[in-house]
Formats: C-alpha cells, structure tokens, sequence
C-alpha cells in the first residue's frame, strides 16, 4: 500500500505539495468534509484526484501486482460531479496516462459507450468517474452506481450550485439529495471565486452542517499580475492597445470581448493589418472550438479574440497577458479570466479597457441574460405549438416571431438554454432540434424569482464598476469584495 506523498511523486511527479493541498487531503482521507477555494491552475484536482487513488489502493488487498488486481462490486469508487464536458475527457486522459483507472460519462458519449462503460462501473472497474449533474437524472446511471461503494463525491465548480453565484446550474441543486442517496459520502467541494454568501450557499444545498466543513481558502494574491484599468473613448483606442501588446510582449495573449459581433468587427481589422490570431466564441461548432483551444495550448505565441466562453481548461503557463476590451458582468467572472495569465509566475499584464459606453453594453447584455416570466412563457408556448415549423425553418423564423424586429437581442439563446438546463426540452440547441418533454419549472415562471436574480446581476455589475473606479490598491478590493482577511 503507497503512502499519499509517494504516490505524489510517482503518479503525478510532484515532489511537493503546494499551498493547502497536504492537509486537504489528510482531511479527505480522514473522511472530513471540505470546500476548497482555490485559483484555477492552482491544483485543485489534485485534492480528490490522489486521494481517489489512495482510497482505491487500500481496498485492495495485498501488494500490487504486475496483473491487474481483481475487481469487486464493492470496490470502493470516487465520482466527480462537473459541469465541464469539455475538460473531462482532457482530465481522464491526463490519468489515465498516469495509470489511474478513470472515466467519464456525459452527453458527448455515443449510447453503445456509454452503456460499455455502465457495465464496467456495475463490474468493479474504474476507481474515479467523472459525470455532470444532470447524469443522475438517468435511472439506469443510479442502478449501476447503487451496485459501488462511493466513498468520495467530488463536486467542481461548486459555485454553480448558488443562485447567489455567477454560473447557476439548476441540476446542482439535487447535489445535496444526490448525496444523500449516495450514503453521505466524504465531500469535497471546489471553486475558484466564491463570496461569503455564495461559501454559505454551497455549504447549505450540499445538506451539510457548517461545523462539519473546513474552509480552506488559497486567496487569490497573484504577485505576478500587474492589474490594470485604462479609460479609453472609442474602439480605436482598444484596438492600439491590442495591438501594441501583440506586437511588444512575448507568450501568449487573451482578449476578451463581450458581445461576439464586436469581436468579429476587431478580427476583421487585426486581419486587414495582417495580424494573425485565433477566435473563440460559443456561436462555433463544438469541433471548431475544441481545435482552436488545441492550438492554443500546443502553440506558441498565439493571441485569441474570445468571448468568456474561452478559458476552461486552459492552464497554459506562458500567457502573458489578458486584456478586456469590455467591462465584465461581474468581478467573480472577471477574476477567474485574469487568473488565466502568468500561471508560471513570471510578470504578467491585465488591463481592462474601460470606454463609459460598455456599461450601457454591458446592462444590455444583463437584460438578454435575464428574461422575465411572460417571455419564458411565449417560447415555451412556440416550442410546443410551432415545433414543425421552427424544425422546418429553424431557429431565425422562431427569433423574428419572438423579438419581431429586435435582430440583436439574445434574450431567445437564454431562455432556450435555461430550458435545457431545467429538462423542459430535450434535444440540440445548435441547430435547433428540440422537442418540450415538461412544463417550465416554477422557477422560470416566478416573477418575483426572476425580478430577484436581475437585482443581483445589476449589484454584481455595480461592483464592477466601482472596481473600476477605485483608486486605491485593486487587488485588496478583490480580497475584500471575497472576504479574504
């Protein structure tokens, strides 16, 4: 049986622990519950990844063979609950290189895989899994993860489980119903960003105590990060500044936009001065993305127009600056894109280019981000009625009825993915194949609810803009607006 520290060094090559990994897994192992705050590329994974491992050794008996050991139903097993398809392949892959006994299981999955894989769980095989929330919705997913010993549930990106976070994901409220049906495994909680409230959240919709669960809080102090605000007073003045960091700076860049129209205008002039770069927005084909973010990472010197649906994932060490040409929602969101720069510690710029007209962009956006009832109600109402139609004529035909002659408004993109996410419809949403399988939720019909949320995206997007505006040290603001002593 390996200790925990030898198995560090053989499996993931690590001579040493960083930060508060040590005692958080003497406390996994231990079977104490925890919430991990911690940067991204930080090792968060670490903390359930090697003690998955060392669960997994102990149970079996004797020394390790060269032959694969027996497996048993009951071999012990650990499940990563994530809402990241994308990031769980790369992290499977990761292990299973490390000779760790891993999988995944979510929607990217053909039906015959998925079923292979059910098998094998049910069989005794893999000691960590990874799956999204909404697997256990999955009769068949329940009937083979009863037949295993989860003796460790592993919940990433834990702020989506708070409506007080910046990424509610309705199937992670059933994490705490789901660990109850699991047996209260030890739990392990993760996230980058999380405020008070939002720690206070995730601790009460897990169905745990307080004083059951330690905090361990990394901070967020990079020392390396050079951060930045800028006022500029037109696009010209952003798009020099991208520029002249292209051109005089080493490693490579990111550039975040908020609306990807706009970020198409800035491709089309870095283009025209032959400016090589990539772009990354959710608009392309998964396959698209998935390359671009390949030749990101693989390469070097790269700059990337992206939308904030670039980063996951991304733990590349040369990446020696981030630039906002817009303001961000909210400063939860804006931290974790700058926590993407100078993970190898050497000096890195973050500028945020502010322009007063973002802010009207920005509660624009806000707005699209936050349909009320009545609009939830009338998709709804066209999925169910107009369904031949929208499949014949797709997803524009179904825009102009719904926003008449507002093109731009993406209201529609938000109410067709909260429905996803609430296992109203089933299907695709690009391109538009859907068919209504329930009726909204309360949730999306509650019009004090609704009002509610939209308040709290404008008092996010307030604190923004008084970081903005602060003129003292803006990385103690951070730490203040976090809570961090």
């Amino acid at each position: 049986m390996s200790l925990p520290s030898d198995i560090l060094l053989e499996l993931f090559g690590h001579r040493e622990y960083r930060g508060s990994q040590q005692k958080i897994i003497e406390r996994v192992l231990s079977g104490g519950h925890s919430l991990i705050i911690m940067p991204t590329g930080m090792g968060k994974s670490l903390c359930y990844q090697l003690p998955a491992v060392v669960l997994a050794d102990r149970a079996r008996p004797g020394e390790q063979q060269a032959e694969p050991p027996l497996r048993s139903v009951t071999a012990p097993l650990t499940l990563v609950i994530s809402p990241l398809i994308a990031l769980m392949k790369d992290q499977v892959d990761a292990l299973l290189e490390k000779g760790v006994d891993a999988t995944f299981i979510n929607s990217s999955l053909q039906r015959s895989e998925r079923v292979l894989r059910y098998q094998q769980i049910a069989l005794g095989h893999y000691d960590l899994v990874y799956v999204t929330p909404e697997r256990f919705r999955k009769s068949e997913f329940w009937e083979v993860v009863g037949k295993r010993d989860v003796v460790l549930l592993a919940v990433d990106e834990a702020h989506c489980i708070s409506e007080w976070g910046h990424d509610f994901r309705p199937d992670y409220t059933r994490v705490g119903e789901i660990r109850q049906r699991l047996g209260n495994p030890t739990t392990i909680a993760l996230t980058a960003t999380a405020t008070p409230e939002v720690q206070t959240d995730i601790v009460k919709q897990l169905n745990l105590e307080s004083k059951s669960v330690e905090l361990f809080h990394e901070g967020i102090d990079r020392p390396n990060l050079e951060l930045k605000v800028e006022q500029v007073w037109d696009d010209d003045a952003k798009y020099e500044t991208i520029v002249k960091a292209r051109k005089n700076t080493d490693g490579c860049g990111i550039v975040y936009f908020t609306l990807i129209r706009k970020l198409m205008e800035f491709s089309d002039r870095l283009w025209a001065d032959k400016i090589p770069h990539l772009i990354y927005h959710g608009d392309l084909p998964r396959s698209r993305r998935k390359s671009l973010q390949e030749s990101f990472m693989s390469e070097p010197g790269h700059l990337v127009l992206a939308t904030n649906a670039f980063g996951m994932g991304v733990d590349k060490e040369d990446i020696r600056y981030v630039l906002h040409a817009d303001l961000p929602g909210s400063l939860e969101s804006y931290y974790q894109e700058i926590g993407r720069a100078g993970r190898d510690g050497k000096p890195s710029r973050c500028v945020l280019l502010y322009d007063e007209r973002d802010l009207a962009t920005q509660m624009e956006f806000m707005n699209w981000s936050n349909p009320d009832a009545e609009f939830y109600q009338r998709v709804h109402d066209f999925l169910k009625n107009e369904m031949e139609k929208i499949n014949a004529f797709g997803i524009d035909w179904l825009r102009e009825r719904i926003h008449y002659k507002q093109k731009h408004d993406r209201r529609l993109e938000t109410a067709l993915a909260m429905m996803d996410r609430w296992g109203v419809i089933e299907g695709t949403l690009q391109p538009l194949e859907v068919k209504v399988i329930h009726e909204l939720p309360e949730h999306l019909k509650d019009k004090l609810s609704l009002a509610n949320k939209l308040k709290r995206d404008q008092s996010k997007l307030l604190t923004m803009l008084q970081y903005v505006k602060h003129q003292g040290d803006r990385k103690q603001y951070i730490h203040d607006y976090f809570g961090i002593d």
